[in-house]
């Protein structure tokens, strides 16, 4: 599986003792919604594929693509 760069930073936030008790985890939280949205729109514009369903899952492509690319 693949690592986000947000959820790389998030990582190695939390992984310093001092920084982490500053982390805001509904920040960290956003920001990986904000930046799969951002993903999922940059794979529909380079195929052009944003009204295509897979019809198993009624998801689109893109959010197909998310999900074996980085939630694996």
């Amino acid at each position: 599986m693949k690592q986000t760069a947000i959820e790389w930073l998030a990582a190695h936030l939390n992984a310093d003792p001092f920084i982490s008790t500053y982390v805001n985890p509904e920040m960290i939280n956003r920001a990986i919604e904000m930046e799969q949205e951002q993903i999922e729109n940059a794979f529909n514009a380079g195929v052009n594929s944003e009204d295509f369903f897979y019809p198993s899952t009624g998801k689109l492509e893109c959010e197909i693509y998310y999900e074996e690319t980085y939630r694996k």
